[in-house]
């Protein structure tokens, strides 16, 4: 950069900018590419996004938010189904716009809307809704897995709302809040997101079937080029941050869970601490699956990850998981531990989270001869200490 350049700056307009919500910032996508193999049963995508000028500054361990854009297909079924023109014009509380832009802007479409199922339920008198509302929880959630909007609507054929009226059962539309697994140092002027594709396939209570699919994630597979915009705005993880560049991190990352982690090494790798960098990462199969697998792989021969355990869940009969791979390093993560090392966990929280937990205890109580109440106590202990660290989701 040449002195007196402004190139890469934030302009004095972005400095006075809060970007928000309400006010997200137009980043420019410079790339955006596959990062699983086609064949995988999983679609993961790198997407590099422009923030320069932005103002905007963020550290290893926070998240982006990233405004979608409804599926036009989706968009298309639903102005259908209510029967009017697409150019219809609405009022809400973002003035006055047309059917199809307030569906494919400001609304949940693709999941199943409380308010509507409760229309369902007390003003047309569905009384299958009713009994869905009054029955158990969990059971109301398996049911709305998968569902959305249009088959909420096709579960009274007889029922044509207006816009209006319909549009007053809906929720907002929301921005959808990914790791950030890129560096601030090493790579300035940018935020990397590593997104997983949800998309499956579904039939309806009458046996129609179509393609369904995440909000935000089919936004950004499918309608998201080089040199689009995508609105973004920070929320800082101040709970899940890089301890002093001394201090030995252990990472716990299966899936895209990795996202975070490839920040914490790409950041580590610029320091000029001593502290050590172990990564377990898991994927279904090495060829298909293993995220950022050459990148890794080389900051591994490097030594800028000191210790690299992957677990390929479908590559053997029996499946293997990061938490197994915890237990057949059981007494080194114990030490790691007792000379202060700081442990992270980042994924799913339904299942994967519990069952590292459950894998750090037993490893704890074993290689720390106590008994179950107190390697649990011992969980606790690091919770408090800010050196076990989860980002679950």
């Amino acid at each position: 950069m040449s002195e007196g350049s402004t190139e890469g700056r934030p302009t004095r307009e972005a400095k006075r900018q809060r970007w928000s919500r309400r006010n997200p910032f137009p980043a420019t996508v410079v790339e955006n590419t596959l990062l699983t193999a086609p064949e995988s049963s999983k679609e993961v995508r790198h997407l590099v996004l422009d923030i320069a000028g932005s103002g905007l500054d963020y550290q290893p361990g926070d998240a982006v938010n990233v405004t979608p854009a409804n599926e036009p297909a989706l968009v298309a079924a639903l102005i259908d189904r209510l029967g009017v023109p697409a150019d219809t014009l609405i009022t809400d509380r973002k003035g006055d716009r047309t059917l199809a832009q307030a569906l494919t802007h400001g609304f949940e479409i693709t999941s199943v809307s409380p308010y509507l199922l409760d229309h369902l339920a007390n003003a047309r008198g569905r009384e299958d809704v009713a009994a869905l509302l009054a029955g158990d929880r969990a059971e109301l959630e398996a049911w709305a897995r998968g569902r959305d909007v249009l088959d909420l609507l096709n579960l009274d054929p007889d029922w044509f709302p207006t816009p209006e009226a319909f549009l007053a059962e809906l929720k907002p539309l929301t921005a959808r809040t990914y790791s950030i697994s890129s560096s601030p140092t090493v790579h300035e002027g940018s935020i990397h997101l590593t997104p997983a594709t949800i998309r499956h396939f579904a039939t309806d209570e009458w046996g129609d079937g179509r393609d369904r699919g995440g909000a935000a994630s089919t936004y950004l597979a499918d309608r998201v080029e080089p040199g689009d915009t995508v609105g973004i705005y920070l929320t800082p993880n101040k709970a899940f941050r890089l301890p002093e560049p001394d201090t030995d991190i252990i990472m716990i990352g299966p899936g895209t869970g990795i996202a975070p982690f490839r920040a914490f090494v790409h950041e580590r790798a610029n320091d000029e601490g001593s502290g050590r960098n172990w990564l377990f990462h898991g994927a279904r199969k090495r060829d298909h699956d293993f995220l950022y697998r050459d990148e890794i792989v080389q900051m591994h021969h490097d030594g800028s990850l000191d210790r690299l355990d992957v677990a390929f869940s479908r590559e053997q009969e029996d499946k293997v998981y990061v938490q197994h791979l915890m237990d057949s390093h059981g007494e080194d993560i114990y030490t790691w531990l007792r000379d202060g090392a700081v442990l992270y966990v980042c994924g799913d929280a339904d299942r994967m989270a519990a069952d590292v937990e459950n894998a750090l205890a037993a490893i704890i109580a074993e290689h720390g001869e106590v008994d179950p109440d107190d390697a649990r106590a011992e969980i606790d202990r690091l919770r408090s200490e800010g050196r076990y660290l989860r980002d679950v989701y």
